[in-house]
């Protein structure tokens, strides 16, 4: 390249036009999970949210990050974008659930080599699928092109949510006393936890995933628990 030469960001292998795309083509489904709490628009550099404190006598706000691990690999050869996108969400909402919140919003972080706008579009359809399931707001996220860090094709997620609890009504287990009974709940699947002793089993065993129509829902859904658990409270 000589000295005279331009270079864009675009060059680089980063899109910024696709990127915007991304964004125009989930703008409705992400307002769709919005309430009078939220006060920012879509695409600001923080997400604005109103805790409703008149409803509480001493709120106190539970957080929670997570990520689908290696499920992502069978989301690309199943081509379940939507499904891993409710997914993460249902990871995140759990473990705030379990402490007795109620989900206020959401935040997501999609990363990958190259923007693919179907596949991205995909994806953030399902988070938003996932905060109208927990009624929660998705107020917030980063879609990040990062070539050179993912192989082509490849894509990581993580979730942020947030929700709010009665101090008086928060399950930490410090209450726990001899005697007490223990409930269980039988899980519809894996979830989102395992899929590296999953996806070796598979392996193993040769299976054809995309011909293996017994193992797809077994494998890929995750949001039963999640919604079960969410209309306990």
């Amino acid at each position: 390249m000589g000295k005279d030469e331009s270079l864009t960001y675009a060059d680089s292998g980063v899109d910024i036009d696709t990127g915007n795309e991304v964004v125009s083509a989930i703008k409705s489904i992400v307002k769709d999970t919005h309430n009078e709490s939220v006060l920012s628009n879509i695409g600001g550099f923080g997400g604005l949210y109103e805790l409703q404190t008149k409803d509480y006598n001493r709120p106190i706000l539970v957080s929670s990050t997570d990520g689908v691990g290696t499920k992502v690999k069978l989301a690309q050869q199943l081509e379940k974008n939507h499904l891993i996108g409710i997914d993460l969400v249902a990871m995140c909402v759990n473990d705030v659930i379990a402490q007795g919140a109620k989900p206020l919003f959401f935040l997501d972080y999609y990363a990958t080599s190259k923007l693919d706008v179907r596949v991205a579009s995909q994806i953030l359809s399902g988070i938003a699928t996932g905060c109208k399931e927990s009624r929660m707001a998705l107020i917030g996220g980063e879609t990040a092109e990062m070539p050179g860090v993912y192989k082509p094709n490849d894509f990581d997620l993580a979730g942020f949510c947030v929700g709010v609890v009665e101090f008086n009504k928060i399950i930490d287990g410090k209450n726990i006393q001899s005697g007490n009974a223990v409930i269980g709940i039988s899980s519809s699947g894996p979830h989102s936890n395992g899929y590296s002793l999953i996806r070796k089993i598979i392996e193993i065993q040769q299976s054809d995933l995309m011909v293996n129509l017994e193992i797809l829902p077994w494998v890929m859904h995750s949001l039963n628990l999640q919604k079960f658990m969410f209309n306990l409270f």
